[in-house]
């Protein structure tokens, strides 16, 4: 997730109308993370035993109600990656679940869950362009408080296509500051987003 940005990217959010992109993208990464078509965040999370197809048909029924939102990256016409964010009620199912509760004050206006970068995009930029993308939907949204819980990765070797939570760096480079370690690499990290009508 590091390297000079592209700057042929733009982004634009998940909605109906762009599902189809989100979706070939998705299909053409095998549902991404065994088929979970980025739906583990969410309240009803993958099931016991994942399926791809009832993965998928969740996630398109949350777009279309307004309860799945994305920052999607594309060069040209093509959809290369994304950030899923969305208000904490919407995406409740986060890692290191307990440790996070342990410090918790106050849960967050947003959250930004995961990234995924198509293969052949990858350190390019892109999971750069979809945080920048998620948080101008969020100021555009009303703003608000905004939490991740990326790792990090300074001093150890980190394989970028693990790292789904972003890397710590990339939202320190964005305003994000520490609030407090809940794992190993894993931090909860907060920024305010005013909103864009202020």
């Amino acid at each position: 997730m590091s390297g000079a940005q592209d700057s042929r990217l733009r982004t634009a959010a998940l909605t109906p109308a762009t599902w189809d992109d989100f979706a070939a993208l998705t299909k053409a990464h095998n549902g991404v993370w065994g088929g979970c078509w980025c739906m583990a965040f969410h309240p009803e999370g993958m099931g016991r035993a994942p399926d791809a197809e009832a993965n998928r048909a969740a996630k398109q029924a949350r777009v279309h109600a307004g309860t799945a939102q994305a920052a999607l990256v594309y060069d040209a016409d093509a959809c290369v990656g994304w950030a899923q964010f969305g208000p904490a009620a919407d995406l409740p199912r986060i890692k290191s679940a307990r440790a996070y509760a342990a410090g918790l004050g106050a849960l967050p206006d947003w959250r930004i869950t995961c990234f995924f970068v198509a293969r052949d995009h990858r350190r390019r930029g892109v999971a750069r362009a979809a945080l920048t993308g998620a948080l101008d939907l969020i100021a555009a949204a009303g703003g608000g408080q905004v939490e991740a819980y990326p790792e990090a990765t300074t001093g150890r070797k980190a394989v970028a296509a693990f790292l789904y939570s972003g890397p710590l760096e990339m939202f320190e480079a964005a305003g994000f500051s520490r609030d407090r370690q809940i794992g190993k690499d894993r931090w909860v990290v907060r920024r305010l987003i005013p909103s864009a009508s202020a």
